[in-house]
């Protein structure tokens, strides 16, 4: 089993990366602000759903990646760094908007389909499976036995805190986008804090070395 400590590392990591502006993001507070929050709640379901089918597709991937090619940990974590780069970058790009921003006129979908939605939504996002494949191995070692086992201790971590933070979104997404509507300033001071720990946690990983 990976000690607490890392785990407590892992989640951290997990908790900036989840809060940075994605697919899963954007469509959870569209649902939430135009349908409310019972849809946002359903559509965070299907998306969580999405998660736990990347976390065992990956983790039986990674458990034959890392014993069948040697440099594996050096290509994944190379992945890795330009992944959280590009985080960083698309935080700051010229004309980015504030994911606040969204559709007014979204028409109102049945339990079904924002299920389904979210679901594939989070499935379909080849970013999250990026993220599984190039972070999960800094965390994994093998003194620390199963490296299956420790993958998928590692993806209900990240699952506990993405649900979280998810969760308070859903809640509160009207109250954040009439914030940022009425104080437009702190848009740009979000972004530039979000690109700052990416680019940080991305020059952690470029220095780390192989377990």
């Amino acid at each position: 089993m990976i000690p607490l400590n890392d785990i407590l590392i892992f989640a951290l990591s997990a908790l900036v990366l989840v809060i940075s502006p994605g697919p899963n993001m954007i469509y959870l507070i569209s649902r939430s602000i135009t349908q409310g929050r019972k849809a946002g709640l359903i559509s965070l379901a299907g998306v969580i759903f999405g998660f736990l089918f990347h976390i065992v597709m990956v983790s039986f991937g990674l458990t034959a990646v890392l014993f069948a090619i040697p440099f594996a940990y050096t290509l994944l974590k190379s992945l890795g760094v330009v992944y959280l780069l590009y985080l960083a970058y698309e935080a700051i790009k010229p004309n980015s908007k504030n994911i606040f921003e969204t559709k007014k006129d979204l028409p109102d979908d049945k339990p079904s389909k924002l299920f389904s939605t979210g679901f594939l939504t989070n499935v379909l996002n080849p970013k999250v499976a990026v993220f599984y494949l190039s972070f999960f191995p800094q965390f994994i070692k093998t003194e620390y036995g199963s490296i299956l086992k420790q993958s998928l201790q590692l993806g209900v971590v990240q699952v506990l805190v993405s649900f979280t933070i998810n969760f308070i979104i859903v809640l509160t997404a009207s109250k954040v986008a009439l914030f940022f509507a009425k104080k437009p300033s702190w848009i740009k001071v979000q972004k530039w804090f979000m690109a700052s720990v990416l680019t940080g946690l991305a020059i952690k990983m470029a220095f780390s070395k192989a377990k």
